[in-house]
C-alpha cells in the first residue's frame, strides 16, 4: 500500500476539485492518504510566485477556468464571494479537527464545501460558527492555540522541502505530482508505470536556457 500526502489550502478551487476528483482517478488501486492543510500564499513567496490572482488577465481566466471544469466535471463549485480571501482562520480551524498535523477527509471535505458551494463569504463569522458546530466532534485542539499555529508551519515547511510549489500537490516515494491534471500521473506511478524508471529524474535535468 502506497502513502500518500496530499497539500491542500482551501483558497485553491483546484484543490476542491482534486479533493472530489481523487478516488474516482485512483479507484482500484491500494493506497493510504494524508490530508496536510498548508498555507499556498507562503509557498508562493517563498518561490516569488505572485500566484493566479496577481496577473489581473490570469485571475479573470483562473475563475472562468475552474467555473467551467466544476461544470464539466460534475462538481458543484461556485465562486465565493470574495477572492482570494486569507485562508489562515479556516486552516487553524481545520488542524484543530485534525491530529499531529493530518486532517481527515470529513475534515477537508467539509471545510473545502464551506468555500466552494454556495458563493458566500468565506471567513463569514455566522458560517465560520457553522462549520465548527458541524465538526465538533472531530475536535483535538484549540484553533487559535499554539500547537495549531505551529502545525501549520510544520506542514507548510515540509512541503517546501519536498518540493511543493503550490496546491494541489500529492507526494508519495519522494515524488511530487502537481495539480488537477497531475492525478492521472499519480495513478500511473502507482500502478508502477516503468517510464518513471527512466524518465522521472531524466526530465528534471534539461539544461535550462535562462540566464
Amino acid at each position: 500500500m502506497k502513502h500518500i500526502r496530499f497539500y491542500l489550502d482551501f483558497v485553491s478551487p483546484y484543490a476542491w476539485l482534486a479533493l472530489q476528483q481523487m478516488p474516482k482517478a485512483l479507484q482500484g488501486l491500494s493506497y493510504h492518504v494524508e490530508y496536510r492543510p498548508v498555507l499556498l500564499g507562503a509557498l508562493l513567496q517563498n518561490n516569488s510566485n505572485p500566484g493566479p490572482a496577481g496577473i489581473p488577465a490570469k485571475r479573470a481566466w483562473t475563475y472562468r477556468h475552474v467555473s467551467w471544469l466544476g461544470h464539466s466535471l460534475g462538481v458543484e463549485l461556485q465562486m465565493p464571494a470574495q477572492h482570494p480571501f486569507k485562508p489562515i482562520a479556516l486552516l487553524r480551524l481545520a488542524l484543530a479537527h485534525g491530529r499531529d498535523g493530518c486532517i481527515n477527509r470529513f475534515v477537508a471535505q467539509s471545510v473545502m464545501q464551506h468555500v466552494w458551494v454556495g458563493g458566500q463569504d468565506a471567513n463569514d463569522l455566522q458560517r465560520m460558527q457553522q462549520l465548527r458546530t458541524l465538526l465538533q466532534d472531530q475536535k483535538h485542539h484549540n484553533e487559535g492555540g499554539d500547537e495549531v499555529k505551529q502545525c501549520l508551519r510544520a506542514n507548510t515547511d515540509q512541503a517546501q522541502q519536498a518540493g511543493v510549489f503550490g496546491v494541489p500537490a500529492w507526494e508519495v516515494d519522494g515524488h511530487v505530482f502537481w495539480g488537477l491534471d497531475a492525478l492521472p500521473m499519480l495513478r500511473s506511478y502507482l500502478q508502477g508505470d516503468s517510464w518513471f524508471d527512466g524518465h522521472w529524474q531524466a526530465e528534471a535535468e534539461v539544461e535550462s536556457g535562462l540566464s
